[in-house]
C-alpha cells in the first residue's frame, strides 16, 4: 500500500466521521451535546482540508503515489 493510498483512506474515514457527527449534531435535544458534535464536525472539516492539501502535495511531488 503506497502513502497516497493510505491518505485516501485517512481521507474516505475522516469525511465519514464528519459525517456522522453533523448527523448527531441534527438529531440530538440536547444543546450542550449538540454545541460539542457541531463543534467536533466544524473540526474534523478542518482536518480533512489540511490532508486533502498534504495529499495534492504527495501527488505533486511523489508521482508514484497518484491514485489510478
Amino acid at each position: 500500500m503506497t502513502v497516497g493510498s493510505l491518505v485516501h483512506g485517512t481521507l474516505v474515514s475522516l469525511q465519514s466521521i464528519e459525517a456522522n457527527l453533523s448527523t448527531l449534531a441534527a438529531k440530538t435535544n440536547d444543546l450542550e451535546a449538540k454545541k460539542a458534535f457541531h463543534q467536533s464536525a466544524l473540526n474534523t472539516q478542518e482536518v480533512i482540508r489540511e490532508i486533502q492539501s498534504r495529499k495534492a502535495e504527495i501527488e505533486n511531488e511523489e508521482p508514484q503515489y497518484q491514485q489510478q
